[in-house]
């Protein structure tokens, strides 16, 4: 019985695992730079032999070589040892409830994202027939919580989060680093994307620095995010694309302050202010992500503007690294971390340079 399960599937791995190092051999971008930015951006645990510059990103699928028989042969074995759930997959949770609580205790200075990516997400989960995949896309300064908020979303979403099977990342400069080799590019991710959503129900992908894609490559994955039935036989109605890009941040900059300036509070900004002053400059901006055949279909369903954080914010972030590390911190301490960080305008001190993401190194500085 055993090896009637085993056989196929040793076969097929080694099938796989051919592909697999030769898709990974295209990119000359070393396991190290990969791993500090995944360990320090992304918080995601780091590999050994991180000094080891011969080794290449890993881009590839390990699945990508299954045929699709092994693929659902393997599913039905996975649920055979009972890791299947009655209502669907275990892998996915689909905790909007949690969701909602992280987007309000964890999430500081974002009221215009808290709404609306739970209104998104929400409204997508819940609709059994949705007409396209979700496609958000998140703008704002670096450190304002784009990644922090991509992880809140597949954490209360699947089981494993970023980790899950189901969550694929992608770092355009990381992932894609040659232009001259964008054509084998898109083979590879429209594969890799292709995979993920047949064996799995429900999926999530990240493109971190989305501005850095290169709009050919944006475009061979633009069928999966319009409004077709399927393609080439597969449905991508029920995947989720999200964006993450430093494009508009100048714009959504201008308004926080511009409300700063006529004395109006942070809070009454709405996405009136903001979304046609976002998409405009979005469509403006240099880089693939502008030039891509995503913007000029309209097939991003909401632009997500992430305001510059203020001095109180950065200290409600330096609170949560502490508490993090099981530290006890009182408003003085707080004060100097803040304190330390920059601001801007610089004759007004108004919001942080550097958002929130620094603050966990930063407090080393302030320990005993």
């Amino acid at each position: 019985m055993l090896s009637r399960w085993l056989l196929p599937l040793l076969c097929a791995l080694s099938a796989a695992e051919a592909d697999f190092f030769r898709f990974g051999s295209i990119g000359n971008v070393s396991t190290y730079y990969f791993n500090y930015f995944y360990c320090n951006i992304w918080e995601g645990d780091c590999q050994p032999h991180q000094d080891d510059a011969t080794q290449q990103v890993p881009v590839g699928d390990l699945w990508s070589g299954f045929p699709q028989d092994y693929v659902s042969l393997l599913h039905q074995w996975y649920c055979s040892l009972g890791q299947c759930c009655e209502s669907g997959d275990c892998r996915i949770t689909n905790n909007i409830t949690g969701l909602e609580k992280d987007l309000q205790t964890k999430l500081h200075g974002q009221h215009l994202v808290q709404s609306v990516v739970l209104k998104a997400i929400q409204g997508f989960i819940n609709n059994p027939e949705p007409n396209k995949p979700l496609t958000l896309s998140f703008h704002g300064w670096s450190g304002t919580g784009k990644n922090f908020v991509a992880r809140i979303v597949a954490d209360n979403l699947y089981r494993d989060g970023v980790k899950s099977e189901c969550v694929r990342l992608f770092i355009a400069p990381f992932h894609f680093p040659h232009a001259r080799l964008v054509d084998t590019y898109k083979g590879q991710l429209r594969e890799a994307i292709r995979d993920m959503v047949l064996r799995c129900p429900q999926t999530l992908f990240i493109f971190d620095e989305a501005e850095k894609l290169h709009p050919g490559l944006i475009d061979a994955i633009k069928p999966f995010m319009d409004h077709y039935d399927n393609v080439d036989g597969v449905s991508y109605r029920r995947a989720i694309f999200l964006f993450l890009s430093n494009i508009g941040g100048a714009a959504i900059n201008d308004v926080a302050l511009d409300f700063w300036h006529s004395g109006q509070n942070r809070e009454d900004i709405g996405m009136e202010d903001l979304e046609h002053r976002l998409r405009a400059e979005t469509m403006e901006s240099q880089g693939g992500f502008a030039q891509s055949e995503l913007m000029s279909g309209h097939l991003i369903d909401f632009f997500v503007p992430f305001l510059p954080l203020e001095y109180r914010h950065v200290k409600l972030c330096a609170r949560d690294a502490y508490v993090a590390r099981g530290l006890e911190t009182d408003e003085a301490t707080l004060d100097e971390v803040a304190k330390a960080m920059l601001y801007v305008p610089k004759e007004e001190r108004l919001f942080s340079a550097q958002g929130c993401k620094s603050i966990p190194q930063r407090i080393n500085f302030f320990l005993p």
